[in-house]
């Protein structure tokens, strides 16, 4: 079983908080989530107008294979870059093997502990040039979700934390396993950790249905080929408001929309399945298995057939992670 354990800082906040334990919760005996304190037991101050009562000290962070930071009073972090003395003791205990994983302005605290120096990090946009001035040598990803960096990783404001745990699903378990959770969590499945963050209209105005039900009607079309000209049609928009709208609704483009789609839908049949890929190419609406390729190698960084062996030669590699990061400042 995997043993996760979730830090409660002082002033954390409720919501961030409870994401691991719900998300990882929800897939049955593949987890134990634990929360902690960076002191001894007792009660710690939330963002809200209560205190909740943590059981347990960092002690539960040596056994720990992953640890998970929600966000907390971010002052003199935002400010000075000073990381609570505390805390930055509770991380020194993370083990070898372990991953680490900061909720929203948590990011800061791993900044300030020189855990992203030299990496690519996510946190709440609105903080991102912040993070830039306080610490540099951080390469501050402004537009996404979250950013994986195998044994650390960083994701931005509040729900953004419920894409990056099942993100980890997904990557534990495995496409079927982290969709399960999703439908249990009532959550969408899966959001690309490039997604932009902050979306102009992600809420249709009252009476507007949006582009969304074209976005359902296409999902269930993705083997054959979808022109804009097609997907405006469908949303009884001209080509020029649908991309508009399009855009204001879900931050991207309809192309780069349905190029993001195939290549997930494609990722669960190399999992899922034994079909070949020129076979899943097909499935997927690519026109050929080369195109399959170059946008999976554009998208992920890997070839379908080393990305299948990747994925299947996970459960081998489990007792053989990446050595925990270490803490280089206070």
């Amino acid at each position: 079983m995997h043993r996760v354990a979730v830090l409660a800082l002082d002033g954390v906040y409720p919501f961030e908080l409870g994401i691991p334990a719900r998300v990882f919760g929800s897939a049955g005996d593949l987890y134990q989530v634990v929360t902690c304190g960076a002191g001894p037991a007792g009660t710690v101050a939330t963002q809200a107008d209560f205190r909740i009562a943590v059981d347990r000290g960092p002690e539960a962070i040596d056994t720990a294979d992953t640890v998970v930071v929600p966000p907390f009073s971010p002052e003199p972090l935002l400010t000075a870059g000073q990381a609570p003395p505390a805390a930055v003791a509770a991380l020194r205990r993370i083990r070898p093997g372990a991953r680490l994983v900061s909720i929203c302005t948590a990011s800061f605290l791993l900044a300030a502990v020189g855990l992203l120096d030299g990496r690519r990090a996510a946190t709440h946009w609105r903080q991102a040039d912040a993070m830039r001035r306080a610490f540099p040598r951080v390469r501050v990803d402004q537009g996404a979700l979250f950013v994986d960096e195998g044994d650390v990783l960083t994701s931005a404001g509040a729900a953004s934390g419920i894409d990056a745990c099942l993100h980890l699903v997904r990557r534990d378990h495995g496409a079927e396993t982290a969709n399960r959770v999703a439908r249990i969590c009532v959550v969408p499945p899966w959001r690309d950790g490039g997604q932009a963050q902050y979306i102009e209209r992600p809420v249709p105005e009252e009476g507007d249905t949006g582009t969304g039900p074209t976005r359902e009607w296409a999902l269930r079309r993705l083997r054959r080929p979808l022109s804009l000209a097609e997907l405006a049609a469908h949303a009884r928009m001209s080509e020029r408001t649908f991309a508009r709208r399009f855009r204001m609704e879900t931050g991207t483009s309809p192309g780069r929309w349905l190029t993001g789609q195939r290549v997930a839908r494609a990722r669960d049949l190399l999992e899922a399945t034994d079909l070949p890929v020129d076979r899943i190419a097909a499935e997927v609406g690519f026109a050929t298995a080369a195109s399959l390729r170059r946008h999976m190698h554009a998208e992920l960084g890997v070839a379908p057939l080393a990305y299948r062996r990747t994925f299947r030669s996970a459960a081998d590699r489990a007792g053989a992670r990446r050595a925990a990061p270490t803490i280089v400042k206070a």
